[in-house]
């Protein structure tokens, strides 16, 4: 377990080990130990998370229970470039990284270089029978975000990879599923269609840093 910093006082115990608040730039932010991946501000070892750049970010900034201690195993869909997965590497254990787009991946390749415990994809997220060879099963989180339409499908597909007691952790995007439709219409949408696989633990709308986007816990069923 990380032990945290005297010089910042106790760790927030609603952090998974190795994710702590620290102060950059003036400013308390959220912080993981790992190499700069983004151009993000560093102290030392400890680079800032920007939760502007990432849904899953924001959802702790927000204070979700993401269910996550550290250390656990993660399946990543969404990956993009690596913002986000590296902060999840630095503090998780083996994490998978699922990005279909050749572009964005030749900067996670750059994320993933420094953490032999991330391993990227090129692969669908709609289409996990193509990466089941290579993901273990009974993942401790999968963690999507994907802005395609049809994302509680890609959960419901790949809830073969979620332990029994694992987590999801779904950051919903309105305009991605119908750019005309009510982002809460939508949100009520892709819930219902949720539940033929999860149990919904918590919702937050996450528009403080990320506009229209819904943060959803689950749990499988």
């Amino acid at each position: 377990m990380t032990e945290p910093d005297p010089s910042i006082g106790d760790a927030d115990p609603s952090l998974p080990a190795g994710v702590e608040r620290r102060e950059f730039d003036g400013r308390e932010r959220l912080a993981t130990r790992g190499e700069p991946a983004y151009g993000e501000p560093t102290d030392g070892e400890w680079r800032a998370w920007d939760a502007g750049r990432s849904k899953l970010g924001g959802m702790l900034e927000l204070g979700m229970d993401i269910g996550l201690d550290g250390g656990e195993t993660v399946l990543y869909l969404g990956a993009a470039n690596g913002t986000t997965v590296s902060h999840v590497a630095d503090f998780a254990g083996p994490t998978y990284a699922v990005e279909f787009s050749p572009r964005p991946v030749r900067d996670l390749l750059d994320a993933c270089e420094p953490r032999r415990n991330l391993f990227p994809l090129l692969k669908d997220a709609r289409r996990p029978e193509t990466y089941a060879h290579v993901v273990e099963a009974d993942c401790d989180a999968l963690v999507q975000d994907v802005a395609t339409r049809g994302q509680a499908d890609v959960a419901v597909r790949n809830r073969q990879f979620l332990a029994d007691d694992g987590r999801l952790l779904l950051a919903v995007k309105a305009r991605s599923e119908d750019v005309a439709a009510a982002p809460d219409d939508v949100f009520d949408e892709v819930l219902a269609e949720l539940e033929s696989a999860y149990e919904v633990l918590e919702t937050r709308r996450l528009d403080r840093f990320h506009e229209d986007h819904l943060g959803v816990v689950a749990t499988p069923r």
